[in-house]
């Protein structure tokens, strides 16, 4: 029986090897900044809806993609 329980454990031990070499470590991002203040134009034409500006994390810094309209 020890066999067995050898063998359990080298390929326990070599899957978590393997999983843990997948692994990707992505450095930590600073806080996200405090939101623009935006003047929001008028709409185009009825039906539009103003869709709010927002961060987007773009690499290695945080990018502001400015409000804009949808119809």
């Amino acid at each position: 029986m020890k066999t067995i329980s050898n063998v359990r454990a080298v390929s326990l031990a070599g899957l978590c090897v393997a999983l843990l070499s997948a692994c990707v470590v992505e450095p930590a991002r600073p806080p996200q900044p405090e939101p623009l203040v935006e003047v929001v134009p008028a709409a185009p034409a009825p039906g539009y809806h103003w869709v709010k500006g927002h961060y987007r994390w773009e690499g290695n810094h945080w990018a502001w993609v400015p409000g804009h309209w949808r119809g």
